[in-house]
């Protein structure tokens, strides 16, 4: 590993939350190939895999970040982050992800019926966070800045 003497940074928006280990779930998603990020892959199998440092916002609006809830929103949001990207077929693949949010919710202990509204918030009000996006992140800042 090559050191450099400059640190990159990027500043972080929208997230609460940490991944403080490896973590794998398996899930009724199985893509024909396998999908590879940095901090998240998914096999064909459907064992999708996040790394330690992973980052993600919890449920999202109105919802309460409860422990019944923080598997399931960590699994959701890494899947919509693989169709942001543009690694997962969003047109394919979100129902069957919004589906993994609800069955990892009732797993977790949450009723039925707050697992159901969960469900069909993310059906209403999640096709943009799924869309691929051709944004580019926040801009890279390094310190300290080289002299010319």
């Amino acid at each position: 590993m090559s050191a450099s003497s400059r640190a990159c940074y990027r500043l972080l928006r929208h997230y609460k939350y940490q991944l403080r280990d490896d973590f794998a779930v398996r899930i009724d998603l199985a893509p024909s190939e396998p999908v590879a990020h940095p901090f998240v892959s998914l096999a064909q199998d459907g064992l999708l895999a996040l790394r330690a440092g992973y980052a993600w916002d919890g449920p999202s609006g109105p919802a309460i970040d409860t422990r019944n809830f923080m598997r399931a929103s960590l699994v959701h949001d890494a899947l919509y982050q693989l169709m942001r990207l543009g690694l997962l077929d969003h047109r394919r693949w979100r129902r069957n992800a919004d589906e993994v949010l609800r069955t990892l919710c009732l797993e977790d202990g949450m009723s039925a019926l707050r697992a159901g509204l969960a469900y069909h918030a993310v059906r209403l009000f999640g096709a943009h966070h799924a869309a691929p996006r051709t944004h580019r992140d926040a801009p890279v800042t390094c310190v300290p800045e080289t002299k010319s």
